[in-house]
């Protein structure tokens, strides 16, 4: 029905069509810049000729802490060494 509803949840910025003109059969949506706070179930429905509605649970977890990195073994031409890296 050329009309968005996006709740109250402030991504009214942050989404978009995949597609220009989501009347050509797509109406998938990007969501730019997720949040831990968008993490929820949403809905989209559709409507063309009837209705079609759809769920998806949404979980956004924390992006993880820069890694820190070392190796372990000699570093010889021809050698084996072991580079090792843990995130919190």
């Amino acid at each position: 029905d050329h009309h968005v509803n996006y709740g109250s949840s402030g991504l009214q910025d942050r989404v978009a069509f995949v597609q220009t003109d989501p009347g050509q059969r797509d109406a998938s949506i990007r969501v730019a810049d997720l949040q831990e706070s968008d993490t929820g179930t949403y809905q989209c429905r559709v409507k063309k000729n009837t209705v079609a509605v759809h769920e998806v649970i949404v979980t956004v977890q924390e992006k993880p802490a820069v890694p820190q990195c070392w190796f372990e073994g000699a570093l010889i031409e021809g050698g084996s060494v072991l580079l090792r890296c843990f995130s919190r």
